[in-house]
C-alpha cells in the first residue's frame, strides 16, 4: 500500500453560489480522504477557490467594488461548506494568495526558459463564461460549443504555450498509465481529442488586469486556467519544493466535473511536463446532476442549496444520498422524494434500527452489558463470512472510486445482520433459561456486525457513525480507527454497559 494519498477538488469559481455540484465533488473527495486515513495512509486533501479572471472583474465592476473585495466577500460561501458538510480538507487555497502568485509565476517561467512559451498574437472567438478561446470550426451556430452562449471576436498580443509539442508525450503517458483518466468512457474521449491534434494555447491576456502578472512583461496577465490549475502544486509547496512536495506530489486524484476534464487531462499534464514536474497520477471526472428531471438553473429556481439540504435533512443523509444514488461518473437526478426514501429506508430502518432494537434487547435481557462471545455455530458462520467479504469488497470499490458499490456492499452486511436477528429470534431464546448462553452469543454477533458496518460507513456518514460508535462502547473517534480493525471478527469489547437506545438516523415524515 502506498504510504500517502493526495486528493483535490477543483477550485470553485467565486462568481457563483455553492450548489449540489460543488457539494458532490467535495463530499466525494472527503469520503476518499477519510477512507485512506482509516487505512493508515498519510493524507493531504486540498480544496479552494478560483478568484481571478474576466467574470470576476466584470461582476465586481457591476457591483461597484474591486475584484478583491468581491472575492473576499463571496469566498466565505465556499469556506463554509467545510463545517456544513463535515469536510476534513487539510488546506483551503485561494488563488489570490501570495504563495500562489509565486507558484504560478515559477511554473510559467520554467516553461518560458525551456522555450515552450513564446510571444505572439491571438485572434479568435472568446467565451467569457467559459474563459476559453474557440476557432471558427469549433463554434456551434456561431456560439460557444461548451455553454452555447455568444462568443466575442478578439485580437490581442499573447504568450502561447507549445501544446502541439506535447501530443505524443501525452499519448505515451495515457498509454503507460491506463487509469490516469477515469472512468474509462472519459479516457476514450480525451485520447480521441489528443489524437486529433493539438494547437498551441494562448496563456496570457492583455484585455484584463485582474490576474497574476507575467513576470517582466507589464500588461500581460496569465490565463486564468493556467493560474487555476497550478493550485494543485501550490498547495504542496511549489516552487520551493521541500518535504511537503516530496511527500505528496504527484497527486493521486484530481476530482473534477466532466465539463473541465480537458483542462485537467490535457493542458495540466502538458504544463507540468514542460516545467519538469511529474504529472498527477489520476483525474476522475464525475457526472452532472439534474433536479426532478430538469437541468439545474437559476431561471427555473431549482438550484439545490447544500446549506438548505443540511439544515433540513442533515449532512450525513445528504452525503449518503449523493454517493449512493448513482454510480460515480454517471449523471444523476436529484429529488427530495428519493432523498427522503433513502433516509427512511436505508439509514433509519435498515441501519439505525438494527442497532437500536439490539440495544433494546441487550438492555432487557442483559441489563445493557455486552456478553462474552461464544464459539461460532453453523448458523453464525454465514454472518461472519458476509462481514469478511464486505470489508474486502468495500475497500476494493473505494480503490476504484465506486462509492455506490462500496455502500451496496456495506448494506449487504447490514441486511444480513437484520436477517440474522429475525432468524435467531432473540426474543424466543430469552424465554428459555437454558439458552441464555446462545442468547448472549446472538446479541454479541449482531452488535459485532454493526460495529464493522459503523467502521466502514464512517467515511460516508461521519457524525452518525461517531454516535453509533459511542453507543457500541467503542473508545475514541471512529474516524481515527483503522479499517484493519474491521477485518477481524470479535473486536467488540464484552463487559461494557451500553445505552438502551440511540437514534442515529431520525426518520423524516413525508
Amino acid at each position: 500500500m502506498k504510504p500517502t494519498f493526495y486528493i483535490s477538488t477543483p477550485i470553485y469559481y467565486v462568481n457563483d453560489v455553492p450548489h449540489i455540484g460543488h457539494a458532490y465533488t467535495t463530499i466525494a473527495c472527503d469520503a476518499l480522504a477519510r477512507h485512506h486515513r482509516m487505512k493508515g495512509q498519510k493524507v493531504f486533501f486540498l480544496t479552494g477557490t478560483d478568484e481571478h479572471g474576466e467574470k470576476v472583474q466584470k461582476s465586481a465592476t457591476q457591483q461597484g467594488v474591486t475584484p478583491r473585495e468581491l472575492a473576499d466577500r463571496v469566498v466565505t460561501r465556499f469556506q463554509g461548506l467545510t463545517p456544513a458538510l463535515d469536510i476534513t480538507n487539510d488546506d483551503f487555497i485561494r488563488t489570490t494568495e501570495p504563495r500562489h502568485y509565486a507558484s504560478v509565476q515559477g511554473l510559467f517561467l520554467n516553461s518560458l526558459r525551456n522555450g515552450d512559451i513564446y510571444l505572439g498574437e491571438y485572434e479568435g472567438w472568446y467565451c467569457t463564461p467559459c474563459e476559453s478561446y474557440w476557432t471558427d470550426l469549433q463554434l456551434v451556430d456561431g456560439k460557444c460549443p461548451e455553454c452555447r452562449r455568444a462568443a466575442d471576436r478578439r485580437k490581442e498580443p499573447s504568450f502561447f504555450f507549445r501544446l502541439s509539442k506535447y501530443q505524443r508525450p501525452l499519448l505515451d503517458y495515457y498509454g503507460k498509465n491506463p487509469s490516469f483518466i477515469r472512468p474509462e468512457s472519459r479516457r476514450n474521449e480525451v485520447v480521441s481529442f489528443v489524437e486529433g491534434g493539438l494547437n498551441d494555447l494562448s496563456v496570457s491576456r492583455t484585455s484584463l488586469s485582474w490576474g497574476i502578472p507575467v513576470p517582466g512583461h507589464p500588461g500581460h496577465v496569465i490565463y486564468v486556467w493556467y493560474d487555476a490549475l497550478t493550485n494543485y502544486i501550490t498547495g504542496v509547496g511549489y516552487p520551493d519544493g521541500g518535504e511537503m512536495f516530496d511527500t505528496f506530489w504527484p497527486a493521486d486524484i484530481h476530482m473534477v466535473g466532466k465539463d473541465i476534464l480537458r483542462f485537467h487531462a490535457v493542458f495540466w499534464p502538458a504544463f507540468l511536463m514542460s516545467a519538469g514536474v511529474a504529472p498527477p497520477l489520476g483525474v476522475f471526472a464525475h457526472g452532472w446532476w439534474t433536479v426532478e428531471g430538469q437541468k439545474m438553473s437559476k431561471s427555473l429556481g431549482n438550484v439545490v442549496d447544500p446549506y438548505e439540504m443540511v439544515e433540513t435533512y442533515g449532512a450525513d443523509a445528504f452525503r449518503y444520498f449523493l454517493l449512493r444514488e448513482v454510480p460515480f461518473g454517471s449523471d444523476g437526478d436529484f429529488s427530495r422524494k428519493a432523498l427522503v426514501h433513502r433516509i427512511n429506508s436505508d439509514l433509519a430502518n435498515d441501519f439505525g434500527n438494527l442497532l437500536n432494537r439490539t440495544l433494546g434487547m441487550l438492555g432487557k435481557y442483559f441489563a445493557g452489558t455486552v456478553p462474552s462471545p461464544s464459539p461460532a455455530g453453523e448458523e453464525d458462520l454465514a454472518l461472519i463470512a458476509r462481514a469478511t467479504e464486505t470489508v474486502r469488497a468495500a475497500d476494493a470499490a473505494m480503490e476504484k472510486v465506486e462509492f455506490h458499490n462500496a455502500l451496496t456492499a456495506i448494506w449487504d452486511l447490514v441486511k444480513a445482520a437484520n436477517r440474522y436477528v429475525d432468524a435467531s429470534a432473540p426474543w424466543a431464546l430469552a424465554k428459555d433459561p437454558s439458552k441464555r448462553v446462545r442468547l448472549g452469543a446472538v446479541l454479541y454477533n449482531i452488535l459485532e456486525a454493526t460495529r464493522i458496518s459503523v467502521l466502514l460507513t464512517a467515511p460516508f456518514v461521519p457524525s452518525a457513525a461517531q454516535r453509533m460508535w459511542e453507543a457500541l462502547g467503542c473508545e475514541g473517534q471512529v474516524a481515527a480507527a483503522k479499517l484493519s480493525a474491521a477485518g477481524a471478527w470479535g473486536g467488540l469489547r464484552s463487559g461494557v454497559t451500553l445505552p438502551k437506545s440511540t437514534v442515529a438516523f431520525p426518520r423524516i415524515e413525508e
